[in-house]
């Protein structure tokens, strides 16, 4: 598989893993105005992508498909960035300022705590 269709194929599976999650903790009834399902996608694809660049990387190496495929593919369309900064605009254009600051704080405190948690395992 060459790598446009190793990161298109994984994009599409990721998006589709990132939607479902958002049914999920809707069906869960966890509506709330706090972005749950961002926040839990970006800490999921951070240690997706933690556990492939720093555990996983020498199985790759005669394998770029499958790197792309799981990292800029899956993580990249699991993980959202745009919808993090637009459900921080509304959280701060609603007046709930602090719930921004929170969602801010707490997604990149543990979206880099994925990435120390990975690197320091045995």
């Amino acid at each position: 598989m060459n790598l446009w269709t190793a990161v298109f194929l994984g994009g599409g599976i990721g998006s589709v893993m990132r939607f479902g999650i958002s049914k999920l903790l809707l069906a869960l009834d966890l509506r709330g105005a706090f972005p749950w399902a961002t926040l839990l996608c970006n800490v999921l694809a951070s240690f997706i992508l933690a556990w492939v660049l720093l555990r996983m990387q020498g199985s790759f190496q005669h394998r770029p498909s499958w790197a792309a495929f799981l990292t800029v593919g899956i993580c990249g369309g699991f993980s959202t960035f745009s919808t993090f900064s637009y459900e921080n605009f509304l959280l701060i254009r609603e007046g709930l300022v602090a719930m921004a600051v929170v969602n801010i704080a707490l997604s990149l405190l543990a979206c880099t705590a994925a990435f120390i948690l990975i690197a320091r395992l045995p």
